[in-house]
Protein backbone atom coordinates (compact mmCIF):
# COMPACT_ATOMS: atom_id res chain seq x y z
CA UNK A 1 0.00 0.00 0.00
CA UNK A 2 1.22 3.50 -0.82
CA UNK A 3 0.24 7.01 0.25
CA UNK A 4 1.75 10.46 0.36
CA UNK A 5 1.60 11.05 4.13
CA UNK A 6 1.39 8.24 6.69
CA UNK A 7 -0.07 9.42 10.00
CA UNK A 8 0.52 7.34 13.11
CA UNK A 9 -2.21 8.07 15.67
CA UNK A 10 -5.94 8.53 15.20
CA UNK A 11 -6.46 11.14 17.90
CA UNK A 12 -7.45 14.74 17.18
CA UNK A 13 -4.06 15.91 15.88
CA UNK A 14 -3.65 13.01 13.45
CA UNK A 15 -7.22 13.32 12.21
CA UNK A 16 -6.99 17.11 11.87
CA UNK A 17 -3.79 16.82 9.84
CA UNK A 18 -5.37 14.15 7.62
CA UNK A 19 -8.49 16.22 7.00
CA UNK A 20 -6.54 19.42 6.28
CA UNK A 21 -4.30 17.58 3.81
CA UNK A 22 -7.43 16.19 2.15
CA UNK A 23 -8.68 19.72 1.50
CA UNK A 24 -5.50 20.29 -0.54
CA UNK A 25 -5.74 17.01 -2.45
CA UNK A 26 -2.93 15.32 -0.48
CA UNK A 27 -3.49 11.63 0.32
CA UNK A 28 -2.94 10.18 3.78
CA UNK A 29 -3.52 6.99 5.73
CA UNK A 30 -4.11 7.10 9.50
CA UNK A 31 -2.96 4.20 11.69
CA UNK A 32 -4.64 3.92 15.11
CA UNK A 33 -3.81 1.22 17.67
CA UNK A 34 -7.26 1.29 19.31
CA UNK A 35 -10.86 1.36 18.05
CA UNK A 36 -12.81 4.50 17.20
CA UNK A 37 -15.06 3.92 20.24
CA UNK A 38 -12.02 3.66 22.51
CA UNK A 39 -10.56 6.91 21.21
CA UNK A 40 -13.90 8.67 21.65
CA UNK A 41 -14.14 7.33 25.20
CA UNK A 42 -11.12 9.33 26.36
CA UNK A 43 -12.07 12.28 28.58
CA UNK A 44 -9.93 15.32 27.82
CA UNK A 45 -10.03 19.07 28.36
CA UNK A 46 -12.04 21.21 26.02
CA UNK A 47 -10.76 24.80 26.07
CA UNK A 48 -10.01 25.70 22.45
CA UNK A 49 -7.86 28.57 21.27
CA UNK A 50 -8.99 30.52 18.23
CA UNK A 51 -6.08 29.09 16.23
CA UNK A 52 -7.54 25.60 16.63
CA UNK A 53 -11.04 26.85 15.85
CA UNK A 54 -9.78 28.40 12.60
CA UNK A 55 -8.05 25.14 11.64
CA UNK A 56 -11.32 23.27 12.23
CA UNK A 57 -13.07 25.81 10.01
CA UNK A 58 -10.44 25.36 7.30
CA UNK A 59 -10.90 21.60 7.59
CA UNK A 60 -14.67 21.98 7.13
CA UNK A 61 -15.37 20.53 10.59
CA UNK A 62 -16.44 23.52 12.66
CA UNK A 63 -20.23 23.66 12.21
CA UNK A 64 -21.14 21.83 15.42
CA UNK A 65 -18.28 23.44 17.34
CA UNK A 66 -19.52 26.93 16.45
CA UNK A 67 -23.15 26.00 17.15
CA UNK A 68 -22.64 24.19 20.47
CA UNK A 69 -19.35 25.54 21.84
CA UNK A 70 -19.50 27.95 24.77
CA UNK A 71 -17.71 31.27 24.31
CA UNK A 72 -15.64 32.32 27.31
CA UNK A 73 -14.60 35.94 27.55
CA UNK A 74 -12.61 35.49 30.75
CA UNK A 75 -11.81 33.29 33.71
CA UNK A 76 -12.04 33.52 37.50
CA UNK A 77 -9.09 33.04 39.82
CA UNK A 78 -9.46 32.61 43.56
CA UNK A 79 -7.13 32.39 46.53
CA UNK A 80 -8.76 31.76 49.85
CA UNK A 81 -12.10 33.56 49.68
CA UNK A 82 -10.68 36.25 47.38
CA UNK A 83 -11.69 36.01 43.72
CA UNK A 84 -11.02 38.14 40.67
CA UNK A 85 -11.62 37.95 36.93
CA UNK A 86 -9.20 38.13 34.02
CA UNK A 87 -11.08 39.47 31.01
CA UNK A 88 -9.79 37.90 27.80
CA UNK A 89 -11.69 40.06 25.35
CA UNK A 90 -10.78 43.28 27.14
CA UNK A 91 -7.09 42.48 26.93
CA UNK A 92 -6.89 40.57 23.64
CA UNK A 93 -10.19 41.00 21.80
CA UNK A 94 -10.37 37.21 21.64
CA UNK A 95 -12.38 34.65 23.62
CA UNK A 96 -11.76 30.92 23.98
CA UNK A 97 -14.38 28.27 23.23
CA UNK A 98 -15.29 25.44 25.59
CA UNK A 99 -16.03 22.37 23.47
CA UNK A 100 -14.99 18.88 24.56
CA UNK A 101 -11.96 17.28 22.93
CA UNK A 102 -14.09 14.15 22.49
CA UNK A 103 -16.47 16.18 20.34
CA UNK A 104 -13.60 17.64 18.31
CA UNK A 105 -12.40 14.10 17.64
CA UNK A 106 -15.92 12.90 16.78
CA UNK A 107 -16.35 15.73 14.26
CA UNK A 108 -13.02 14.87 12.65
CA UNK A 109 -13.84 11.14 12.43
CA UNK A 110 -17.17 11.97 10.79
CA UNK A 111 -15.43 14.24 8.28
CA UNK A 112 -12.80 11.65 7.38
CA UNK A 113 -15.45 8.97 6.92
CA UNK A 114 -17.58 11.27 4.76
CA UNK A 115 -14.54 12.02 2.59
CA UNK A 116 -13.64 8.33 2.32
CA UNK A 117 -10.44 8.79 4.27
CA UNK A 118 -8.49 5.65 5.06
CA UNK A 119 -8.12 4.87 8.77
CA UNK A 120 -6.75 1.55 10.01
CA UNK A 121 -7.84 0.60 13.54
CA UNK A 122 -6.46 -2.01 15.95
CA UNK A 123 -2.97 -1.58 14.53
CA UNK A 124 -0.19 -3.44 16.36
CA UNK A 125 3.59 -3.84 16.16
CA UNK A 126 4.17 -0.57 14.31
CA UNK A 127 7.74 -0.14 13.06
CA UNK A 128 9.03 2.88 11.14
CA UNK A 129 11.63 2.13 8.47
CA UNK A 130 13.93 4.47 6.59
CA UNK A 131 12.74 7.70 8.17
CA UNK A 132 16.12 9.25 7.39
CA UNK A 133 15.91 8.25 3.71
CA UNK A 134 13.84 9.44 0.76
CA UNK A 135 11.71 6.28 0.87
CA UNK A 136 10.26 5.82 4.38
CA UNK A 137 7.77 3.06 5.16
CA UNK A 138 5.85 1.56 8.05
CA UNK A 139 5.17 -2.08 8.83
CA UNK A 140 2.38 -3.08 11.18
CA UNK A 141 -0.12 -5.84 11.93
CA UNK A 142 -3.91 -5.89 11.86
CA UNK A 143 -5.63 -9.07 13.08
CA UNK A 144 -2.28 -10.83 13.00
CA UNK A 145 -1.63 -10.00 9.34
CA UNK A 146 1.48 -7.98 8.53
CA UNK A 147 1.07 -4.98 6.29
CA UNK A 148 3.43 -2.44 4.75
CA UNK A 149 2.70 1.21 4.01
CA UNK A 150 5.08 3.14 1.75
CA UNK A 151 4.94 6.92 1.87
CA UNK A 152 6.69 10.22 1.22
CA UNK A 153 6.46 11.47 4.81
CA UNK A 154 5.47 10.19 8.26
CA UNK A 155 3.63 12.27 10.87
CA UNK A 156 4.03 10.86 14.38
CA UNK A 157 0.84 11.84 16.21
CA UNK A 158 0.92 8.78 18.48
CA UNK A 159 1.37 10.36 21.88
CA UNK A 160 3.97 10.21 24.60
CA UNK A 161 4.16 6.39 24.64
CA UNK A 162 4.07 5.93 20.87
CA UNK A 163 6.72 4.54 18.55
CA UNK A 164 7.44 7.75 16.62
CA UNK A 165 9.63 9.60 19.13
CA UNK A 166 11.43 6.38 20.06
CA UNK A 167 12.38 5.93 16.39
CA UNK A 168 14.61 9.02 16.51
CA UNK A 169 18.06 7.87 17.68
CA UNK A 170 19.11 8.82 21.18
CA UNK A 171 22.21 10.57 19.90
CA UNK A 172 19.96 12.84 17.81
CA UNK A 173 17.17 13.76 20.24
CA UNK A 174 17.37 15.56 23.57
CA UNK A 175 14.60 15.44 26.13
CA UNK A 176 13.64 17.93 28.84
CA UNK A 177 11.27 16.94 31.62
CA UNK A 178 9.75 18.13 34.88
CA UNK A 179 7.50 15.78 36.86
CA UNK A 180 5.18 17.47 39.37
CA UNK A 181 4.77 16.00 42.87
CA UNK A 182 0.96 15.71 42.69
CA UNK A 183 -1.87 14.71 40.39
CA UNK A 184 -5.35 15.87 39.45
CA UNK A 185 -8.40 13.91 40.54
CA UNK A 186 -11.14 14.71 38.07
CA UNK A 187 -14.81 13.82 37.87
CA UNK A 188 -17.46 14.31 35.22
CA UNK A 189 -21.01 14.84 36.46
CA UNK A 190 -24.36 15.51 34.81
CA UNK A 191 -24.90 18.69 36.80
CA UNK A 192 -24.99 22.37 35.81
CA UNK A 193 -21.64 24.21 36.21
CA UNK A 194 -21.16 26.11 39.45
CA UNK A 195 -20.32 29.21 37.40
CA UNK A 196 -20.65 30.15 33.74
CA UNK A 197 -16.88 30.75 33.67
CA UNK A 198 -14.01 28.51 34.72
CA UNK A 199 -12.76 28.93 38.29
CA UNK A 200 -9.09 28.29 39.06
CA UNK A 201 -8.68 28.04 42.84
CA UNK A 202 -5.55 28.25 44.96
CA UNK A 203 -6.44 26.95 48.42
CA UNK A 204 -4.40 26.03 51.51
CA UNK A 205 -5.79 22.53 50.90
CA UNK A 206 -4.54 22.47 47.30
CA UNK A 207 -5.61 23.45 43.83
CA UNK A 208 -9.12 23.06 42.38
CA UNK A 209 -10.65 23.74 38.97
CA UNK A 210 -14.32 24.14 38.13
CA UNK A 211 -14.96 23.60 34.44
CA UNK A 212 -17.73 22.35 32.17
CA UNK A 213 -18.54 20.57 28.92
CA UNK A 214 -21.99 22.10 28.45
CA UNK A 215 -24.81 23.61 30.52
CA UNK A 216 -25.69 20.21 32.03
CA UNK A 217 -22.29 18.50 32.12
CA UNK A 218 -19.59 19.66 34.53
CA UNK A 219 -15.94 18.74 34.92
CA UNK A 220 -14.24 19.32 38.29
CA UNK A 221 -10.68 18.68 39.48
CA UNK A 222 -8.82 18.76 42.75
CA UNK A 223 -5.11 18.43 43.39
CA UNK A 224 -4.34 15.08 45.00
CA UNK A 225 -1.47 12.86 46.08
CA UNK A 226 0.19 10.68 43.45
CA UNK A 227 -0.43 7.79 45.85
CA UNK A 228 -4.21 8.27 45.63
CA UNK A 229 -6.42 6.06 43.48
CA UNK A 230 -9.83 7.06 42.08
CA UNK A 231 -11.54 4.37 44.15
CA UNK A 232 -10.12 5.96 47.31
CA UNK A 233 -12.48 8.87 46.74
CA UNK A 234 -16.23 8.51 47.09
CA UNK A 235 -18.33 11.08 45.26
CA UNK A 236 -19.36 12.57 48.59
CA UNK A 237 -15.73 12.94 49.71
CA UNK A 238 -14.82 14.62 46.42
CA UNK A 239 -17.66 17.15 46.61
CA UNK A 240 -16.90 18.03 50.22
CA UNK A 241 -13.22 18.57 49.42
CA UNK A 242 -14.03 20.68 46.37
CA UNK A 243 -16.31 22.90 48.47
CA UNK A 244 -13.47 23.51 50.93
CA UNK A 245 -11.17 24.72 48.14
CA UNK A 246 -13.37 27.22 46.32
CA UNK A 247 -14.80 30.50 47.68
CA UNK A 248 -17.73 30.05 50.06
CA UNK A 249 -20.24 31.82 47.81
CA UNK A 250 -19.35 29.48 44.95
CA UNK A 251 -19.47 26.41 47.19
CA UNK A 252 -22.98 27.42 48.28
CA UNK A 253 -24.10 27.32 44.63
CA UNK A 254 -22.44 24.00 43.79
CA UNK A 255 -24.88 21.38 42.52
CA UNK A 256 -23.60 17.89 43.29
CA UNK A 257 -24.55 14.53 41.86
CA UNK A 258 -23.20 11.10 40.92
CA UNK A 259 -19.98 11.04 38.93
CA UNK A 260 -20.13 9.39 35.50
CA UNK A 261 -16.33 9.33 35.18
CA UNK A 262 -13.54 9.59 37.74
CA UNK A 263 -9.81 9.46 37.11
CA UNK A 264 -6.43 10.70 38.30
CA UNK A 265 -3.92 12.28 35.94
CA UNK A 266 -0.25 12.91 36.79
CA UNK A 267 1.25 16.25 35.77
CA UNK A 268 4.34 16.53 33.61
CA UNK A 269 6.20 19.10 31.52
CA UNK A 270 8.12 17.45 28.68
CA UNK A 271 9.74 18.49 25.41
CA UNK A 272 11.85 16.55 22.94
CA UNK A 273 14.10 18.23 20.39
CA UNK A 274 14.19 18.16 17.41
CA UNK A 275 10.64 17.47 16.24
CA UNK A 276 11.83 16.26 12.85
CA UNK A 277 14.21 13.50 11.80
CA UNK A 278 14.52 13.00 8.08
CA UNK A 279 11.00 12.47 6.79
CA UNK A 280 9.52 11.79 10.23
CA UNK A 281 7.74 14.69 11.97
CA UNK A 282 6.50 14.61 15.57
CA UNK A 283 3.19 16.30 16.47
CA UNK A 284 1.46 16.90 19.79
CA UNK A 285 2.08 14.63 22.76
CA UNK A 286 4.65 12.63 20.79
CA UNK A 287 6.92 15.67 21.13
CA UNK A 288 5.70 17.60 24.16
CA UNK A 289 3.50 17.38 27.25
CA UNK A 290 2.18 20.26 29.35
CA UNK A 291 0.45 20.18 32.72
CA UNK A 292 -3.28 20.75 32.08
CA UNK A 293 -3.44 23.95 34.14
CA UNK A 294 -3.14 26.22 31.11
CA UNK A 295 -5.30 24.09 28.76
CA UNK A 296 -2.48 23.91 26.21
CA UNK A 297 -2.24 20.19 25.36
CA UNK A 298 -4.61 19.97 22.39
CA UNK A 299 -3.88 23.56 21.42
CA UNK A 300 -0.12 23.07 21.08
CA UNK A 301 -0.81 19.91 19.04
CA UNK A 302 -2.97 22.08 16.76
CA UNK A 303 -0.16 24.58 16.23
CA UNK A 304 2.15 21.69 15.28
CA UNK A 305 -0.44 20.55 12.76
CA UNK A 306 -0.65 24.10 11.38
CA UNK A 307 3.09 24.28 10.70
CA UNK A 308 3.32 20.74 9.28
CA UNK A 309 0.20 21.01 7.13
CA UNK A 310 1.40 24.25 5.58
CA UNK A 311 4.88 22.86 5.02
CA UNK A 312 3.57 19.73 3.31
CA UNK A 313 1.12 21.77 1.22
CA UNK A 314 3.98 23.97 0.04
CA UNK A 315 6.06 20.90 -0.82
CA UNK A 316 3.36 19.24 -2.90
CA UNK A 317 2.30 22.51 -4.54
CA UNK A 318 5.67 23.69 -5.81
CA UNK A 319 8.37 21.33 -4.53
CA UNK A 320 9.68 23.79 -1.93
CA UNK A 321 11.10 22.28 1.26
CA UNK A 322 11.25 25.59 3.13
CA UNK A 323 8.16 24.83 5.22
CA UNK A 324 9.12 21.32 6.23
CA UNK A 325 12.75 22.32 6.81
CA UNK A 326 11.66 25.03 9.27
CA UNK A 327 8.93 22.91 10.90
CA UNK A 328 10.83 21.86 14.02
CA UNK A 329 12.23 25.33 14.70
CA UNK A 330 8.85 27.06 14.29
CA UNK A 331 6.91 24.46 16.27
CA UNK A 332 9.39 24.38 19.16
CA UNK A 333 9.51 28.18 19.43
CA UNK A 334 5.78 28.21 20.14
CA UNK A 335 5.85 25.01 22.24
CA UNK A 336 8.39 26.41 24.69
CA UNK A 337 6.25 29.52 25.23
CA UNK A 338 3.25 27.29 25.97
CA UNK A 339 5.43 25.22 28.32
CA UNK A 340 6.49 28.37 30.14
CA UNK A 341 2.90 29.53 30.59
CA UNK A 342 1.68 26.13 31.78
CA UNK A 343 4.59 25.82 34.23
CA UNK A 344 4.03 29.38 35.53
CA UNK A 345 0.29 28.92 36.01
CA UNK A 346 0.79 25.53 37.68
CA UNK A 347 3.39 27.03 40.03
CA UNK A 348 1.05 29.89 40.87
CA UNK A 349 -2.01 27.77 41.69
CA UNK A 350 -0.76 24.55 43.35
CA UNK A 351 0.58 23.70 46.76
CA UNK A 352 3.95 21.93 46.68
CA UNK A 353 5.14 19.58 49.43
CA UNK A 354 8.45 21.43 49.86
CA UNK A 355 7.04 24.98 49.92
CA UNK A 356 8.38 27.19 52.72
CA UNK A 357 6.46 29.99 54.42
CA UNK A 358 8.40 32.38 52.21
CA UNK A 359 7.34 30.48 49.09
CA UNK A 360 3.69 30.70 50.13
CA UNK A 361 3.99 34.45 50.72
CA UNK A 362 5.49 34.83 47.24
CA UNK A 363 2.63 32.86 45.75
CA UNK A 364 0.04 35.12 47.41
CA UNK A 365 2.02 38.20 46.34
CA UNK A 366 2.02 36.96 42.73
CA UNK A 367 -1.73 36.43 42.86
CA UNK A 368 -2.31 39.86 44.39
CA UNK A 369 -0.14 41.43 41.69
CA UNK A 370 -2.07 39.64 38.96
CA UNK A 371 -5.32 40.81 40.52
CA UNK A 372 -4.31 44.47 40.58
CA UNK A 373 -2.08 44.88 37.54
CA UNK A 374 -3.60 45.25 34.06
CA UNK A 375 -0.31 44.54 32.31
CA UNK A 376 0.03 41.22 34.15
CA UNK A 377 -3.56 40.34 33.27
CA UNK A 378 -2.93 41.21 29.62
CA UNK A 379 0.13 38.93 29.52
CA UNK A 380 -1.86 36.10 31.08
CA UNK A 381 -4.80 36.65 28.72
CA UNK A 382 -2.56 36.65 25.65
CA UNK A 383 -1.07 33.33 26.66
CA UNK A 384 -4.36 31.77 27.70
CA UNK A 385 -6.25 32.57 24.48
CA UNK A 386 -3.21 31.43 22.50
CA UNK A 387 -0.17 33.11 21.03
CA UNK A 388 -0.24 33.62 17.25
CA UNK A 389 1.04 30.89 14.95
Amino acid sequence: MKTQVAIIGGGPSGLLLSQLLHTRGIESVVLERKTRDYVLGRIRAGVLEQGLVKLMEEAGCADRLLAEGILHDGTLISYGDEMFRVDFTEHTGTPVIVYGQTEVTRDLYDAREKAGGQIEFNVEDVVIHGADTDAPSITYKVDGQERRLECDFIAGCDGFHGVSRQTIPLDVRREYEKVYPFGWLGILSETPPVNHELIYANSPRGFALCSMRNENLSRYYIQCSLDDKPEDWTDEAFWEELKRRIPADQAANLVTGPSIEKSIAPLRSFVTEPMRWGRLFLCGDAAHIVPPTGAKGLNTAASDVHYLYNGLTEFYANGSTDGIDSYSQKALARVWKAERFSWWFSSLMHRYPDQSEFDLKMQVADLAFLRSNKAAQKAMAENYVGLPY
